[in-house]
């Protein structure tokens, strides 16, 4: 799977970023004025961004000037939660404006969009030789061991007839000089479910009914064609209505802006952003823990073979949707992003909460009816950097006011890197069952994810937790953060053992489990997948 981009900051790494803090900064400077002065104030200046953005006359990425300021156009209509622009009529940037800026709005499907007009037409799973690789050796083997004949020599260098060629390899993997080639698409590449083709121009072309919005097409695409949509603009607007507005932050927070998990640091930074408060995901991830170690004394292996955890939504959705007959193997617990805002809710009841993460798919998440009422709105670590930038706050120079989250336990924080969410369960059981013997897998990427389940169904795991990551590394390597991987993940460790508490059963607030579930919560896998696919949210 691809990933040589991620942690390389380029060009295009600006671009988004920047488009973020400027919607972020026209947002927040419309905050004083009147409803209707308000909007003018935010139209004009959304009109004049892309010019601001891509200055002069020279282009500088594109062959064109024009098109580098449309694509950013786009690009700002998507962090705005705004849908692309249809072509095929006049339209402009602030279209649908006055919609978008209420704060209750929510962004309607689809929530990954390819830029067309930005999109190279990659080629996709195609076979080439390199000429001046290809030393036209007298074995030929390339040529025997093609099983449809589709390599043929001119001027002493193997040729392929792309009619013939079935794609299978062969020829590549027998090559002694490595003359051929695997042309894939770096975004189909990336992508574990497979949900990305070609349309009849060779543009990139997303299949929503497969896409379960993991976000890793979008950050290794080369040409900046893919984003998703924002509610970077809506939760700014929530704040300048004088809204009660609470971040819950990921335990993938530590390091994404700076520092080594400055918790007075970023609850200052947040302050300053016009939030009333911030509370930890990993106090939620406690919670998740307690029920899924339960659920696996209950059901394994008596009523399920295997049991799958649940908190990354992107793997649990392709495992109901692609194992609709296992469905019920993976655990229906509550994931640790809604667990907290019930938490927080159950304090603030008419507050605003904002779940703030590196993740895509916790916005494909938060689109299902039983968790849209409970948060608000979902950003990425890089929309909160883009929010910080908007206001000019450099976090590591902020003050601080001293101490720590003080409830969620090593374990809990630990569930943003890899095995960090299994490793939680294991030890939960073990604290109540200190004899039980469980056997643990875990997987990462939604190929590897996939890899894992089918051995699964055929037996190869029975009695065993799965543990499923959709982004390879775990949380810390999702689509919305900023630090390189291997950075945060060793950050994170470090953060976690910082914790009094190290097993999830040392939070009291796992008492309140009971009073946190509803009777929706326990749908059905299939009725879930309904639920959290692209394709099924209805068109507001």
């Amino acid at each position: 799977m691809s990933g040589t981009m991620r942690g390389v900051y380029t060009n295009l790494t600006e671009i988004r970023r920047r488009v973020f803090a400027e919607v972020a900064k026209i947002a927040y400077d419309a905050g004083g004025d009147n409803a209707e002065e308000g909007l003018d104030s935010i139209a004009h200046n959304l009109r004049n961004l892309p010019y601001e953005i891509i200055p002069g006359d020279v282009a500088t990425y594109r062959e064109s000037v024009f098109l580098e300021r449309a694509i950013v156009q786009e690009r700002i209509r998507l962090a705005m939660g705004l849908p692309l622009q249809d072509l095929d009529r006049p339209e402009g940037v602030t279209e649908g404006l006055k919609k978008a800026a209420v704060p209750e709005t929510y962004y309607e499907a689809p929530l990954v969009n390819v830029i067309k007009f930005a999109c190279n037409a990659c080629e996709d799973n195609v076979y080439r030789v390199m000429p001046n690789a290809c030393q036209g050796c007298l074995a030929h083997p390339c040529r025997e061991i093609c099983p449809k004949g589709a390599i043929t020599f001119k001027d002493k260098k193997a040729f392929i007839d792309h009619e013939k060629c079935i794609k299978c390899g062969r020829c590549a993997s027998v090559c002694p000089y490595q003359a051929i080639h695997h042309h894939v698409r770096p975004c189909a590449d990336a992508c574990g479910m497979h949900a990305i083709g070609s349309d009849e121009h060779g543009r990139a072309e997303i299949n929503y009914e497969k896409c379960v919005s993991c976000g890793q097409c979008l950050v290794n695409c080369p040409f900046g064609a893919i984003a998703d949509k924002s509610q970077i603009f809506q939760t700014i607007m929530a704040i300048n209505a004088g809204d009660e507005v609470i971040a819950e932050v990921a335990p993938a927070f530590v390091g994404q802006f700076g520092g080594k998990g400055n918790v007075d640091k970023l609850r200052e930074a947040f302050k300053d952003l016009g939030f009333a408060g911030m509370e930890e995901v990993a106090l939620g991830a406690d919670l998740c823990t307690v029920e899924e170690a339960e659920d696996f004394l209950k059901e394994v292996p008596e009523k399920i073979p295997f049991m799958g955890t649940s908190c990354c939504p992107a793997w649990s959705v392709m495992a109901k949707k692609e194992f609709p007959d296992h469905a019920g193997c993976v655990s229906m617990a509550l994931t640790p992003m809604t667990l907290t805002a019930r938490l927080i809710r159950k304090q603030h009841p008419n507050a605003k909460i904002v779940f703030v993460g590196p993740c895509s798919a916790k916005k494909l998440e938060a689109m299902r009816r039983s968790v849209k009422s409970e948060v608000d709105f979902v950003l990425t670590f890089e929309e909160m950097a883009g929010m910080m930038r908007a206001k000019d706050i450099d976090y590591t120079s902020l003050a601080g006011e001293g101490g720590d989250f003080e409830v969620a336990s090593a374990d809990a924080r630990g569930f943003a890197v890899a095995g960090g969410v299994a490793n939680a369960v294991v030890n939960a059981i073990h604290r109540r069952h200190p004899d039980r013997e469980v056997n643990v897998v875990n997987a990462e990427g939604l190929d590897e994810c996939r890899k894992m389940m089918k051995a699964a169904v055929k037996g190869k795991y029975n009695g065993y937790l799965l543990e499923g990551m959709a982004c390879p590394g775990g949380c810390v390597a999702g689509a919305g953060t900023l630090q390189a991987v291997a950075k945060t993940a060793g950050a994170v460790k470090m953060y976690a053992k910082k914790s009094e508490r190290k097993n999830a059963t040392e939070n009291a607030y796992c008492d309140l489990i009971p009073e946190l579930e509803r009777p929706e919560d326990g749908k059905h896998g299939d009725e879930l997948v309904a639920e959290s696919t692209e394709a099924s949210v209805p068109k507001k």
